[in-house]
């Protein structure tokens, strides 16, 4: 491991903090706000997965176009 991955590892939370910080956003934010967050939160994932599909499609258009007329010419 290099020493970022050593850093990042160290400012991860372990199991109790994970709990702690559970309960600090059911205090901040209430029961019933929850899973209104965790639904845009799963709509925000959803649109950025969409986002990168479409990104995608694109460039292997654009390169099948490009090599299309290269490999025709052989």
């Amino acid at each position: 491991m290099n020493m970022t991955n050593l850093l990042l590892l160290g400012f991860l939370p372990s199991g109790s903090e994970w709990i702690i910080i559970a309960l600090v956003i059911l205090l901040l934010f209430g029961g019933k706000k929850i899973p209104e967050l965790m639904k845009g939160l799963g709509k925000g994932v959803k649109s950025f997965k969409d986002g990168v599909k479409e990104a995608k499609d694109e460039i292997n258009k654009t390169k099948d176009e490009i090599e299309g007329p290269v490999s025709e010419g052989k």
